[in-house]
């Protein structure tokens, strides 16, 4: 079985943009269920000339997450499927003290441009990454902050 175990912050600033490994991946993500506190998720991705499809179990710092390569245009249909408002964001890598954290800078739906999230992954959730100076507050165990949850709030009117 696949497992996630992965904590969240919000970004301060730009300084992780100096450490960021190459020009970022632009990426659509669209939702086919957006889950929730006792329901799982699925994802479609489109990166380039790449395509996902994830299902994510519910939880936050530890989850079940099956992920599978589809054809792109397979993908493309999907999206047009999807339930909620599709997101479009870029995707940087950014090493730190021995772990790479993924940046995502989201561009739209409009109101969610210029929100910026961190990622890390880990092998356990024992594991206590340093973090990097250029981090905000931790939102991991805040469900408004997972990519499906803003995609369905965008879609019932109640980001602010």
């Amino acid at each position: 079985m696949g497992i996630e175990i992965e904590r969240k912050f919000l970004v301060a600033g730009e300084a992780w943009r100096a450490q960021a490994r190459g020009p970022g991946e632009a990426m659509l993500q669209g939702y086919l269920a957006t889950g929730g506190a006792a329901a799982p998720g699925v994802r479609v991705r489109l990166a380039g000339a790449r395509a996902w499809l994830t299902v994510k179990g519910p939880g936050g710092l530890v989850r079940a997450e099956f992920e599978y390569p589809v054809p792109v245009e397979d993908a493309r249909a999907m999206l047009a499927l999807c339930i909620v408002p599709v997101i479009e964001k870029t995707r940087w890598e950014v090493p730190h003290a021995g772990h790479v954290w993924t940046v995502d800078v989201f561009h739209a739906p409009a109101r969610l441009a210029g929100l910026v999230l961190a990622e890390v992954e880990m092998d356990s959730a024992d594991d206590s990454p340093p973090l990097p100076e250029w981090l905000g507050a931790e939102v991991t165990g805040d469900a408004r902050y997972s990519n499906a949850a803003l995609a369905a709030a965008l879609a019932a009117d109640q980001i602010g």
